[in-house]
């Protein structure tokens, strides 16, 4: 306990206490007047209750002591963490110079894995440190990792042989492709548009879907996904994704390009497409067929599922990426598409057209899923005009073969009024044109009143175009008919080329676009076809049979001998004269060709034995009556039977 001031003691610090609680207003002030006061008297600053503390001034002091020791501890791991930045940095550009000097070779990072990923460490370290060397380590990092980028693609991307890749890839996706053979359509038209059976065999499958192990050997090693996307990462952070993807884009541009022309689609101008015969380009417009929905479903779906893997650290890049490296196939694609579409018209053409058409607008829509942004624009853009372009062709090239059809100018009949090349070729062509039923009903919806489709309002686009491709072909074999100058040939070649037209009607998806009406008419026309050959042949043969213009004295009258052997001397000549000629024309229809024969039979034997029952014993007994009555009823129908068979003469 601290002891009482002496008397005098006490005046003079109640006076000082008095002068700093009036002149000290703060602590600083009250420290002053301290210092002041003490040099008076050095007693005063040995006095601890000069100046009573203000009410929690003690705690203050405390707070303010404990501040300044905090400050001073930050300082000094602020300069701690400092130093260790800077050692990071340090030992990180050793890591990135270690592998730039001395010359490395064709050492590669990507060597071995622990290298990686020190070196990918190194360089993420390296993103945004200061200072000239960390700056000069970060770009030689990605040059680096750029060049092992690039590399990493290439090698992991080595496709297969152009066969093996056809072999397993084609095969595998055996994509539905309208079936079209055309050596099927039989035509031996000089004059009328040449359709040679270049085309081959061909048949639709069942669409298959694409898996992973079918596509991924031609595109991106599954193991070599991410080590790119770990190079994808550090590049991106460092702020080089204009270079990450132009090295991108190239190289996965041209390994696409690869497996393009691998199946089958090579650059080709429209000068050449226009060059090439048409054996050759109906092969590469099958392949291209194919090879769009290989490409769209297969190599740029997978594309761009690996693209998405190796640039998700940033969907701008990775958008940008998959445009370059995808635009240059796909525009290669579309312009084959483009090319054919206005390229020269010919009606062996329009099938492949048809199936390009339906093939695009098919993955159309799949296609532009493929892309975002102004790429999916354009190429939106870009597949539609050439869709609306291959509408066009077709159109145009249906509007071509009706042309051919009116303008076919052969004169030639052909030997026994047998079916014309053109009703062969023409009927297949319509029959085939029905395959395409949905896609022709749509393209040609707006051009049917140019199609005359006759009384049938309910009849299809498509069905008012088959009937006026029919309707041109039938008037062109009537045409042909006049070109035989028997009567009785003319109406056997309607007869046959008629019946086959009806035919390829019913036994066709032809028949529901023309309906029974169509047939049954056409039906009737056979018919009298029918009754015409029968008039013009045996008119003059039944005409020996009457009894008309014999003379009527009966008995052994020398005039009515004289007339018998006339008209049974004329029978025989006419009716050797029909063997001759018609055992060499041809019913192709066996029920038609059976049907003719009976027919004959029922007018003409009829008349044969009831003239020769009632006229005979006229004859008989008298010098050579053999020579007139040469044959009996069962001799005239067995020759009947040989009629139509096609047998050349003399044979």
């Amino acid at each position: 306990m601290a002891a009482a001031p002496p008397d005098g003691q006490e005046k003079v610090i109640a006076a000082a206490q008095h002068i700093v609680k009036s002149l000290a207003s703060s602590k600083n002030a009250a420290d002053d007047m301290i210092r002041i006061l003490s040099g008076f008297d050095n007693r005063l600053s040995l006095m601890s209750d000069l100046f009573p503390p203000p009410p929690g001034a003690a705690d203050a002091v405390d707070s303010i002591l404990e501040a300044d020791e905090g400050t001073s501890q930050e300082e000094g791991e602020d300069d701690d963490a400092a130093a260790r930045a800077e050692a990071e940095w340090d030992a990180a550009a050793e890591v990135i110079e270690r592998w730039e000097s001395p010359a490395p070779g064709d050492r590669m990072v990507f060597g071995s894995r622990e290298d990686a990923e020190e070196y990918l460490a190194a360089a993420a370290i390296l993103a945004g440190a200061p200072g000239p060397r960390a700056e000069a380590a970060l770009q030689a990092a990605m040059a680096r990792l750029e060049d092992e980028f690039r590399h990493l693609l290439i090698r992991s991307a080595s496709p297969l042989a152009a066969e093996d890749l056809q072999a397993s890839l084609l095969r595998r996706l055996s994509l539905t492709v309208p079936s079209f053979n055309s050596s099927a359509v039989d035509l031996d038209c000089p004059s009328f548009a040449k359709h040679a059976g270049e085309g081959g065999d061909e048949s639709g499958g069942g669409r298959n879907s694409v898996s992973d192990e079918e596509i991924s050997p031609y595109l991106i090693a599954p193991d070599t996904v991410g080590a790119l996307r770990d190079i994808a990462d550090v590049m991106l952070r460092a702020g080089y994704a204009p270079e990450l993807c132009q090295v991108y884009g190239e190289v996965r541009r041209d390994t696409l390009m690869e497996c393009l022309a691998v199946l089958g689609v090579d650059k080709m101008s429209l000068e050449e497409v226009q060059r090439v015969e048409w054996g050759v380009l109906d092969g590469k417009m099958k392949k291209w067929i194919q090879a769009l929905k290989v490409v769209v479903r297969g190599l740029l779906a997978e594309e761009r599922r690996i693209c998405s893997q190796i640039l998700a650290a940033d969907p701008n890049a990775e958008e940008e990426c998959f445009a370059e490296a995808a635009k240059g196939c796909v525009l290669q694609l579309l312009n084959f598409g483009d090319a054919i579409a206005i390229g020269k018209r010919s009606s062996e053409k329009l099938f492949r057209i048809l199936g390009m058409y339906e093939a695009l607008a098919e993955v159309l829509p799949e296609l532009e899923g493929l892309f975002s942004g102004e790429p999916k624009e354009f190429i939106k853009e870009e597949a539609e005009g050439i869709l609306v372009r291959l509408g066009d062709a077709v159109r145009g090239t249906i509007a071509e073969f009706a042309s051919a059809i009116q303008g076919e100018t052969s004169r030639r009949p052909l030997p026994g009024g047998e079916i014309h090349p053109l009703t062969r070729y023409v009927m297949n062509y319509v029959r085939l044109l029905a395959d395409y039923n949905a896609s022709l009903n749509q393209l040609l919806e707006y051009w049917d009143t140019e199609l005359n489709g006759g009384d049938n309002p309910n009849m299809t686009p498509l069905g008012h175009c088959v009937l006026m491709l029919i309707t041109h072909l039938q008037s062109k074999i009537d045409e042909k008919s006049r070109l035989y100058e028997d009567e009785g040939l003319q109406n056997i070649f309607l007869m046959n080329n008629l019946l086959y037209i009806v035919q390829k009607v019913k036994d066709s998806e032809l028949k529901t676009l023309l309906g029974d009406n169509w047939i049954r008419k056409r039906r009737g026309q056979i018919r009298q076809y029918s009754t015409g050959y029968l008039r013009s042949s045996w008119a003059r043969v039944l005409a020996c049979l009457r009894d008309d213009g014999l003379p009527q004295t009966m008995g052994s009258s020398s005039a009515l001998k004289a007339a018998l052997k006339d008209r049974f001397k004329n029978f025989n000549l006419a009716f050797e004269e029909l063997y001759r000629t018609q055992t060499s024309w041809r019913v192709v229809d066996p029920q038609l060709r059976e049907e003719l024969k009976i027919s004959i039979s029922e007018k003409v034997l009829p008349a044969y034995r009831s003239f020769v029952g009632r006229f005979r014993g006229q004859l008989e007994g008298g010098r050579g009556s053999a020579r007139y009555i040469k044959y009996n009823p069962e001799d005239l129908e067995n020759q009947v039977s040989d009629f139509f068979e096609g047998k050349k003469p003399n044979a």
